[in-house]
Formats: C-alpha cells, sequence, structure tokens
C-alpha cells in the first residue's frame, strides 16, 4: 500500500449519548439502564437531576464540536477524512449513523471512543455496541461498515496539556494565597471494585494524573471518584469526592480545585455531582474550590484526535493489527449505569 494511501474512510467517535430536552429525559435513562434491575427510587433521582438543566445534557454538542475540529484539523494536516459521530444511549444512535455512513459507502472506520481510561463500561462495552450496530445493519441488508479501534492515547501529550490548561485556567480564577495553596481533586467515574480488579481502569487514571501534575510541576494533588451508582453494599472505588474533601478540610486543606480528568466532555454528571453537589460542599465547608473544564473541544485535545488518527492510519498501514470487538466480559462484570 503506497505511503500517503489511508487504510480507513472515515473516523467515528463514539460517546455515552445524552437527552436534547426535558422530554427525553426518562426514554433515555430507560436506554441506559436496559437490562438491569436499577429501583425506580434510583431512576427518578437521576432524572431528577436532568431536569435542574431542563433536560439538556452539554454532551452532544460538545461532541459535535470535537468531530467539527477534528474533520478541519485532518483537512489541514490529513488524511483528509469524514468524521461521524455515533451515540450508545440517545441520539445520533451508533445504528443510524452506520447506517448513515455504509449509504455514503464507507466501508471501513476507525472507531475512537471517547473515554481515554479503559475499563468495560468506559470502552469495552461501546466496543460490543458497535459490534451489534454492524449486526443490525447487515440484518436490514444494508452494507456493513467495519469498525477498527484506535490505540489508547490516556498518556497522549495533547491529553495531558489540554487538561493541564483547563487545570491553570481554574487555578488562575483563584486569589493568590488561594491559588498557591490549592491541591488539585481529580475525579473519575466510581466503578466496582471487581470490574476495577481486571482492568486498567485506575492505573490509566493515574498514570494520566501522574503527567498533569508533572505538567504542572505539582505533586499536590489527589484522585478522588463521584458518580457512585449501584447496591450500597456492594464496594466501588474511593474516596467518593465530596466525602474526600469534608475529610481533607478537617485536616487543614485551604482550597481546592476540582478537575473531571476521568471524562472528556462536561456533562450532566460533572454539572451535577462537581457544579453542584460538591461546590455546595465546599460553601458549607468555607472552602474555597474552582472547578477546571473537562478538555472538551480544547485544541491540545482535538490535535490529539488528529495525531490518534494519524497513528492508528500509519499502524493499519503497516498492517499491524488493530482491535475490532472484545470477547464479552464476565457476568461479573456488569457495568455500572451512569447517566450522563
Amino acid at each position: 500500500m503506497p505511503w500517503n494511501v489511508c487504510p480507513f474512510d472515515a473516523v467515528l467517535l463514539i460517546s455515552f449519548g445524552g437527552p436534547l430536552r426535558r422530554a427525553d429525559i426518562r426514554p433515555f435513562l430507560q436506554n441506559v439502564l436496559r437490562g438491569r434491575r436499577v429501583p425506580p427510587a434510583r431512576v427518578e433521582a437521576v432524572a431528577q437531576h436532568y431536569e435542574l438543566f431542563d433536560g439538556v445534557s452539554p454532551l452532544t454538542a460538545i461532541t459535535r464540536r470535537q468531530a467539527e475540529g477534528l474533520r478541519a484539523r485532518l483537512a489541514a494536516i490529513g488524511p483528509r477524512l469524514p468524521v461521524f459521530v455515533g451515540m450508545r444511549n440517545w441520539h445520533p444512535f451508533l445504528d443510524d449513523t452506520l447506517e448513515e455512513m455504509a449509504a455514503a459507502g464507507i466501508e471501513r472506520a476507525l472507531g475512537i471512543v471517547l473515554a481515554a481510561h479503559h475499563s468495560y463500561s468506559s470502552c469495552g462495552q461501546y466496543r460490543q455496541n458497535v459490534a451489534q450496530a454492524r449486526q443490525e445493519l447487515r440484518a436490514r441488508a444494508a452494507a456493513d461498515v467495519e469498525v477498527l479501534f484506535a490505540p489508547g492515547w490516556h498518556t497522549h501529550g495533547g491529553f495531558v496539556e489540554a487538561n493541564a490548561r483547563r487545570i491553570d485556567a481554574a487555578r488562575r480564577q483563584l486569589p493568590g494565597a488561594e491559588r498557591e495553596a490549592a491541591r488539585i481533586v481529580f475525579t473519575a467515574h466510581s466503578i466496582p471494585t471487581t470490574m476495577a480488579a481486571a482492568c486498567r481502569y485506575e492505573t490509566d487514571l493515574r498514570e494520566t494524573a501522574e503527567r498533569v501534575a508533572a505538567r504542572l510541576e505539582t505533586d499536590d494533588w489527589v484522585l478522588a471518584y463521584q458518580s457512585r451508582s449501584g447496591r450500597p453494599e456492594d464496594p466501588w472505588l474511593e474516596p467518593d469526592v465530596c466525602e474526600y474533601l469534608r475529610a481533607a478540610h478537617d485536616r487543614g486543606l485551604r482550597a481546592a480545585i476540582i478537575a473531571p480528568i476521568g471524562f472528556v466532555a462536561d456533562h450532566i454528571e460533572v454539572l451535577y455531582d462537581l457544579d453542584t453537589e460538591a461546590a455546595e460542599v465546599c460553601r458549607n465547608l468555607g472552602l474555597p474550590m474552582r472547578r477546571a473544564a473537562a478538555v472538551n473541544d480544547h485544541p491540545a485535545f482535538i490535535d490529539t484526535l488528529a495525531d490518534v488518527t494519524r497513528r492508528a492510519c500509519e499502524q493499519a498501514r503497516c498492517r499491524r493489527p488493530l482491535p475490532i470487538v472484545p470477547a464479552s466480559p464476565p457476568a461479573r462484570l456488569e457495568p455500572p449505569p451512569p447517566a450522563r
């Protein structure tokens, strides 16, 4: 294959999805929780979180901006590829996007799951969703779209840089003395400890946090978790961010910068768990806090996606294998029911 021939016809950005209006909230949550036994009270509590924001998750709009940014960057530096968005739980659904791609004559796409840290619920499940969507496409007698997945990028320099710049922007909002004393509290979605024991999730998160902290020339940071769900008696990754803030304040913490490093977009879990719940905890404690934005469509993150695309093209061109679909996970790794 000539060096300048791209082995892919398109890029597919794959994300969680989110409601776009109040009427979408409960149908969306039904999709999120399909096949799982979740107490109605828990579902209603999450629905109320969405109602605080009039049912509009910013995730879809941010993902589209990420796609637009990637499309423009690839047009400038190559390879020139169309970029599509497919969501697991709401429009544009993966199967609809794949049908659109097939109708456009796309036969082979590079899939990028918009989650940097590897677990079944953050990455593996999405690959299975793609496989299921391809099966539905074939069942409708439509042309198939082969999807191969990009290698990991949780320590990519651009991803690290984008996070560091977001944190630095939040830190500059604090007064001088508090700015110097502020600890970075990195957060990520909690998962069951059984799931964590079978994947790289915690290791990936710590590797990202270490590199971001090094970029900011600080060792005053901690990794905490948010958005815990599931049965109270089941162990999940800790500490919870709100519990950590209370305990750290008692031990003398003077200021905090909360950085949702486990997410690449500001969505409802960020807006509610951090901007609402954690912010209230800090107000009650009198603890100065600023929340760093997720990477969203920061130019350094768009550069990351473009570089990941270019590297995957080179890897495929050299005929080094890219993953297609993983084996099904053991039943004990049933993912949590997050809501974004």
